[in-house]
């Protein structure tokens, strides 16, 4: 865990979609302390003409990009959760430029019973862990 997914207004490349990987593996680990082998990432591209804030689309603008990162409910304090909204943004605009102030970062808090990988929930997984 944790399962990432981005969408960007940048030109799609397989360049783009590694250095925000990295990027975003890093900082996941390094800021929330999950571990990069099970850090799993979707970055999707969507055409600026198709991005719209405020009601008008970014074509010819800054570009934009909206991160959905579910970790277990729990794991994580307030404090890091904002260090990582905040080194997202600023990691990002060092990579593409300015960027959209309505570019965002949603940390979203998974209840440890309702998800999990290979087959066990989060929740096992603490149990298990459990000292007899």
């Amino acid at each position: 865990m944790p399962y990432l997914n981005l969408k960007l207004t940048v030109e799609p490349s397989q360049q783009t979609a590694e250095r925000a990987a990295d990027i975003l593996t890093e900082l996941t680990h390094t800021i929330l302390g999950k571990k990069r082998e099970l850090t799993a990432i979707a970055v999707e591209y969507v055409p600026a003409s198709q991005w719209f804030i405020g009601g008008k689309a970014l074509s010819g603008q800054a570009p934009s990009f909206y991160l959905d990162i579910k970790v277990t409910d729990g794991t994580n304090t307030k404090d890091e959760k904002a260090r990582y909204v905040r080194e997202v943004f600023a990691a990002f605009e060092r990579e593409f430029g300015t960027l959209q102030a309505a570019s965002y970062v949603l940390v979203d808090d998974v209840r440890a019973d309702a998800w999990g990988w290979q087959g066990k929930t989060q929740e096992y997984r603490y149990v298990q862990a459990l000292p007899l």
